[in-house]
């Protein structure tokens, strides 16, 4: 009678899901970028809007919301409707943020549902060409014999290339001055020219850089070289084995959202990443796609955050 009850009843309580995942999506969705315009967040963001609305036959709106950091626009994503229509653009930085600022008006585990991860821009050390050091090992020997006199070029402090240099220090031993610029082209700009010897950026920033021996690349932040810069060995190669860091990008919902819309968004996603000319716009910027289940990105967000939380705490970091 047991089983017999539970027959009858199991497809009545789950129909409703069932037809909600099906009619979906029926209107419009608006896809929350908390970066700006022409950041590699909101170029992504724009190819995953163009293919979701030519799959779907519903347009797909992406709405830049900036300000403080990626806090502004994660915050209407984490207390938008829980009904799949506004999804957010989710990256490394809002897992930083916790550690660097007081106050955020939202859990980024608690309301959100982590839908996939899209794609991943590995950090990247590069030094001016004329610098004394050629290779990483040179380098640290330099920053060993000089504590805290060589400059080291990032973004803002609390960015995801400051906190890299962070975990590097730490992995190395050393000692260096930070110098932490307003933006990474600036940054780019100084070490080009020798006014910094050395800093931290994504493959995809430094990547024109470097093929044109402006800079040079030192070491890349991932376990195996990248295939975009093949001739840049890994910062593991140079004796610190298994330290990576990387920004990413995925694409999350508001907590509440049924498991029906999220496996439906979560197929999408990989669909979108396996057609032929996503992969190839994602290799002339140099992006590495990613891909995976809603679990493992949950999992990986949670472990992002244990990681860069300790590196802020551990520098005392701030955000500006």
């Amino acid at each position: 009678m047991k089983f017999l009850i539970a027959a009858l009843v199991l497809p009545g309580a789950l129909a409703p899901h069932i037809v909600q995942a099906q009619a979906y999506p029926a209107k419009r969705i608006r896809l929350i970028v908390p970066v700006a315009a022409g950041s590699a967040t909101d170029i992504l963001a724009r190819i995953v809007a163009q293919k979701m609305t030519e799959q779907w036959g519903q347009q797909v709106v992406v709405d830049n919301r900036v300000g403080a950091g990626s806090v502004v626009g994660a915050m209407l994503g984490a207390q938008a409707l829980a009904d799949g229509y506004t999804l957010t653009m989710m990256t490394s930085s809002m897992a930083i943020n916790p550690a660097l600022r007081a106050n955020i008006p939202y859990d980024l585990i608690r309301d959100f549902a982590p839908i996939a991860n899209l794609a991943m821009t590995p950090q990247t050390i590069a030094a001016f060409p004329g610098a004394e050091f050629k290779t990483l090992k040179e380098f640290v020997a330099a920053a060993r014999d000089k504590p805290g006199m060589i400059n080291f070029a990032t973004q803002t402090t609390g960015s995801t290339s400051h906190l890299s240099l962070e975990l590097f220090r730490t992995a190395a031993g050393i000692r260096v001055n930070h110098v932490p610029f307003k933006a990474g082209t600036e940054s780019h700009t100084q070490t080009i020219g020798g006014a910094v010897p050395i800093l931290f950026d994504t493959i995809p920033a430094l990547l024109p850089h470097i093929r044109s021996n402006r800079l040079r690349g030192l070491g890349i932040a991932v376990t195996q070289r990248s295939p975009f810069a093949p001739e840049v060995p890994t910062i593991a190669e140079a004796g610190y084995p298994g330290f990576e860091a990387v920004g990413w990008i995925g694409i999350a919902a508001p907590a509440q959202t049924t498991v029906a819309i999220l496996d439906k968004l979560n197929s999408e996603m990989q669909r979108i990443l396996k057609q032929p000319d996503v992969k190839e716009k994602f290799d002339t910027l140099a992006i590495t796609a990613t891909g995976g289940t809603r679990h493992e990105f949950a999992s990986y967000v949670k472990s992002e955050m244990a990681k860069w939380g300790k590196a802020a705490r551990d520098s005392g970091a701030q955000a500006d």
